[in-house]
């Protein structure tokens, strides 16, 4: 939604900033053993074993080794307004939880929108940034957003990570916490650890594996004119003298990075005008740190290459997440980012495809829409109450558009979709009727 919030007419400038109760007053009482909070400047003031230990999923973006790529290659520090004051909770000297965070002066790289709330902050005369992010910077994928030790009371750990947040953002004078994209186990622990947390909803697009052998096999669960569709579409990439070629973990070598690194400049520098938010560094530390959970489609023409996907992946989960191109080549972004990926998952027996944010495109190529959730606590019980009311509003809009998005669905009707999603359902006849016309 990108129209303006309106605040309360009550809330004025008072030339020392606004007074809010005591943040941590609806937190409850933490039952846990006792803790030492630390704060990291750097991930690595952490050793990875302790890190990792407390995200037992294997998601690749919470690992020590993807955090500290971002944070060493100079893609998310202080310079590039993503300053890492991660929270980690000790008890006699062992890491029992942990969440990221950042202290951002930017809304870049996030991919939860909140450029009119700073706006609603800045028409009063007050200052949105510095704000709180518990995310994974530039990585619009939902995933754990706190770390527990096993054995641990999770709503005590939980309560006691946030009591942490909330002193580090009145210690800053920060205007707000943002958790992005927590998974539905996250989500309920952060929501149960403080009422005043804010929700809001999005929709993405995932593909999700029905015990498919073969990608034959996926095409035969779509309508007659989506298989002929896709079918057609892989043909325009071989009829172009494009081929592909997969490679995981050690298999990228460093001539494979260096050209899928200017495809990726590439594609920013005509998109957004500038060379990316990663810098070169970035993918060469990631190989170095977590080779086993990447793939890369590279696509060559007389033995060129023209263009590269790379995704990661984890037990259950393919994430694809950068595409760059140097020559724009009919279907090849289908190919290369979809059905690429599709095979692979396939393959390796992974149960879900989550392709990145947007992309309307995907539906009719057998991705379902998703809901993804994000929570917003606002320091200022006025500020909270107007941005309740908008988060409300744009709820109802998501619910609905991901209700319709549903209807237009390429499966056959004899097809059971169960309900991972949130919002999928079967295909009614006006979408049916709407999708074949096309």
């Amino acid at each position: 939604m990108d129209s303006p919030i309106s605040l309360p007419t009550c809330i004025r400038h008072n030339g020392s900033g606004m007074s809010s109760p005591n943040p941590n007053a609806n937190l409850g009482t933490v039952s846990c053993p006792p803790t030492t909070v630390r704060l990291l400047n750097r991930i690595s003031d952490v050793s990875a074993d302790d890190w990792d230990r407390l995200w037992p999923e294997h998601n690749p973006f919470l690992r020590h080794g993807f955090l500290s790529a971002l944070e060493d290659s100079g893609s998310a520090d202080p310079d590039s307004g993503w300053a890492p004051c991660h929270l980690l909770l000790e008890h006699e000297g062992r890491a029992v939880a942990g969440m990221p965070l950042y202290r951002k002066s930017h809304s870049y790289g996030e991919f939860v929108f909140d450029w009119a709330w700073a706006d609603a902050w800045q028409r009063h005369g007050l200052a949105y940034y510095p704000k709180l992010v518990s995310a994974v910077p530039f990585t619009p994928s939902a995933g754990p957003r706190i770390g527990l030790a096993a054995g641990w009371d999770q709503d005590a750990l939980t309560r006691r990570l946030m009591q942490a947040m909330h002193e580090q953002l009145e210690g800053e004078g920060a205007s707000s916490w943002h958790g992005l994209f927590p998974d539905a186990p996250s989500c309920a622990l952060l929501q149960a650890s403080d009422s005043r947390l804010l929700e809001r909803h999005d929709v993405q697009f995932h593909w999700f594996n029905r015990d498919f052998d073969h990608f034959e096999a996926f095409l035969m669960s779509l309508r007659s004119s989506r298989r002929k569709n896709v079918r057609r579409e892989r043909r325009r990439v071989a009829a172009q003298q494009v081929q592909l070629r997969r490679r995981v973990g050690d298999e990228i070598d460093e001539a494979a990075w260096d050209a899928f690194y200017r495809c990726y400049r590439a594609t920013f520098l005509k998109r957004s005008g500038h060379g990316g938010y990663l810098t070169r560094e970035f993918f060469t530390l990631l190989r170095e740190r977590l080779a086993s959970q990447l793939m890369l489609t590279e696509a060559t023409q007389e033995g060129e290459v023209v263009a590269g996907a790379l995704f990661l992946f984890d037990r259950n989960t393919l994430y694809g997440r950068w595409w760059g191109c140097l020559a724009e080549l009919d279907c090849l972004h289908f190919e290369a980012c979809f059905y690429q990926g599709i095979e692979f998952a396939i393959d390796q027996g992974l149960q879900r495809f989550d392709p990145g944010t947007q992309g309307e495109h995907k539906l009719l190529r057998g991705f379902e829409p998703v809901t993804t959730q994000s929570l917003h606590y606002i320091a200022d019980p006025r500020f909270r109450q107007a941005v309740a009311s908008y988060v409300a509003e744009e709820r109802e809009h998501r619910q609905r558009y991901g209700a319709q998005a549903a209807a237009y669905l390429p499966f056959r009707r004899d097809q059971d979709l169960t309900d991972q999603t949130g919002v999928t359902e079967r295909p009614d006849r006006a979408g049916r009727n709407t999708d074949e016309s096309a």
